[in-house]
């Protein structure tokens, strides 16, 4: 997820649970890779069940645009680094199943401390 992280970056995670309520696009979350699920990685949120989502297929040209739709129980991760990220954009959307916690700080080192937000890159 560079450049929102740095290796070293120690974060602050809300589990996700039927109370703690859903995840929005812009949240980043930590998710259950779907292709090893030894590993947990850690995207952004572009799109919810029924949202339309429109993302380049190639970063190097942009003209090459696609859309779909995110099916019910599903999300569209995204990484912030588009040029070097596996993602929805190669897997299709993830099922919502897979997301294990909303990442909501960064607490080290204290010159990396900050809030992360929904904000969309």
């Amino acid at each position: 997820m560079f450049p929102t992280f740095k290796d070293g970056n120690i974060v602050l995670t809300e589990r996700i649970t039927s109370r703690s309520g859903r995840v929005g696009s812009g949240d980043v979350v930590l998710i259950r890779s779907p292709d090893n699920p030894r590993k947990v990685v850690a995207k952004r949120v572009k799109g919810i069940e029924g949202d339309e989502v429109s993302y380049v297929l190639d970063p190097k040209n942009s003209d090459e645009q696609k859309t779909v739709v995110v099916p019910k129980g599903h999300v569209w991760i995204e990484g912030d680094n588009i040029q070097n990220s596996y993602d929805s954009r190669q897997l299709g959307p993830v099922p919502y199943a897979l997301v294990q916690s909303r990442i909501f700080f960064v607490v080290w080192p204290p010159k990396d401390f900050r809030l992360i937000g929904n904000e969309v890159s």
